[in-house]
């Protein structure tokens, strides 16, 4: 059987299981969610030796960043689908008399989950729980670069779920094309902003829904006012984690003139604290997904405006935690998202420059801001359009099932999380209930009579 007729099959036996209404049921949503925990559970240690195999991850990372995340996020759909699919009721307005009005959740069918080599495993199953939730069939589609974690999550899948309710797609480029000429009820994308514009190019041809997750250059703004060290460890940590490989890292600071040398002193303190004077032997310290992504960031690094790092091995794909000075917006490192280790810096005289400068940019997945300026910061949160961020600290805003994560403009569009994950996969239907005892007469021609209007006039207000 070929390409096409196989993805067919499976698009079709899952329309047909969705007819049957058997995941409208919320205690198989329940059931179904609770043997994906289990098998997670189970299969900890290959899904920590496949994120090691694919990204260098060391098991303390794989759990913290991915495992941990994803039991968090299935954990919490367990514990409040109920509450989420259950009908809400709101009011109706007295010229519907009478009338019982509400909204009733409803899945949207058949969805296909694209997801990313950078975080493989968590970028997965996170959206695939959230749909499972919601009670779709779902089609998954794990990324060529990171194999040995898209193999462990076949294996989870198949494990749990019969092809007909959760089916999983290996391959690249052909497998991608030809799942997004397939008639999907809603499609879910996680990568990059390029594939993320022929995801909606596809779907727009079927109007079909989407929630694309891209990424940008996200700043990191450090004030004047910043408590320096604390600012350097935290960004330290989230800048480098996975390597630099994270879609909510900071792309580059931003800071005040004044400070930039303190600053920089104190990045350079955390990097040796946190990944050791020889950060290329530090196990725990990850390595970029293959070399064509290795040799795109190398050449992204202007050893004249390295202070500290800068170096790679390219046999084993690292490349050091790398800080850059004296950078302007014009060098080729401010050009493009860098998803690596290599940290510009560049400085302002004057905090209103922030922000008419940033929204001349792309609209960025997250911004950061150090501060405690309360002027400043009211500033940022509400002037600056992003997809979501920190105040004194950077990434952790995902961490949250109680938060929806997602981008605006190029950075993207829909959330998921929790609640808001549930509802990405979900179409709310608004109805009345319409009762029989009574019928207002007034709605009806002809339209002569002025009690009518006036009972018209003072409902309509």
């Amino acid at each position: 059987m070929d390409l096409h007729s196989s993805t067919n099959e499976i698009l079709t036996k899952q329309r047909e299981y969705f007819l049957k209404g058997e995941t409208l049921d919320i205690k198989f949503r329940k059931n179904m969610l609770a043997k994906l925990y289990s098998a997670v559970k189970r299969h900890e240690a290959e899904i920590n030796a496949a994120l090691k195999a694919d990204l260098g991850k060391s098991a303390y990372e794989g759990f913290m960043c991915e495992v941990g995340l994803a039991l968090t996020e299935i954990s919490y759909m367990i514990k409040h689908l109920k509450k989420f699919a259950g009908k809400k009721r709101v009011r109706t307005p007295l010229a519907q008399f009478a009338s019982y009005s509400y909204k009733q959740p409803t899945p949207y069918g058949n969805v296909l989950i694209m997801s990313p080599w950078n975080y493989p495993f968590l970028l997965t199953i996170d959206p695939l729980a959230d749909a499972i939730a919601a009670g779709n069939t779902v089609v998954v589609k794990p990324s060529a670069y990171s194999p040995a974690t898209s193999e462990v999550i076949k294996e989870i899948i198949e494990d749990c779920f019969p092809p007909e309710y959760i089916a999983v797609v290996t391959g690249g480029r052909k497998e991608n094309a030809d799942l997004l000429n397939m008639p999907f009820d809603m499609i879910f994308f996680t990568g990059s902003k390029a594939v993320g514009k022929e995801v909606l190019k596809k779907a727009s041809e079927r109007l079909t829904p989407c929630v694309l997750e891209l990424g940008g250059k996200s700043p990191c703004i450090v004030d004047d006012s910043a408590k320096i060290k604390l600012a350097a460890k935290r960004i330290v940590f989230g800048k480098f984690l996975n390597c630099g490989q994270t879609c909510v890292a900071p792309d580059y600071i931003l800071c005040a003139g004044k400070i930039r040398d303190e600053l920089v002193r104190e990045l350079c303190l955390q990097i040796k604290k946190q990944y050791g004077e020889n950060p290329i032997e530090n196990e725990d310290y990850g390595n970029i997904v293959n070399e064509r992504h290795y040799d795109r960031i190398i050449s992204l690094i202007d050893k004249d405006k390295t202070v500290i790092g800068g170096r790679g091995d390219r046999s084993r794909k690292k490349i050091e935690p790398t800080v850059m000075v004296n950078v302007d917006w014009s060098d080729g490192v401010m050009q493009e998202e860098i998803f690596g280790p290599v940290l510009p810096i560049i400085t302002y005289e004057s905090f209103d420059e922030i922000v008419p400068l940033l929204y001349e940019k792309e609209k960025p997945l997250a911004l950061y801001l150090f501060s405690e300026n309360k002027k400043h910061i009211k500033e940022i949160t509400e002037k600056c359009l992003y997809g979501g961020g920190c105040i004194n600290d950077v990434v952790i805003h995902l961490a949250t099932s109680e938060m929806s994560f997602g981008g605006v403009h190029e950075s993207g569009m829909g959330g998921y999380h929790g609640k808001d994950g549930f509802d990405a996969f979900s179409h709310t239907k608004s109805i009345v209930d319409k009762k029989t005892f009574a019928d207002l007469p007034m709605r009806y021609q002809p339209y002569k009579s002025k009690t009518y209007e006036r009972l018209l006039r003072m409902f309509l207000k």
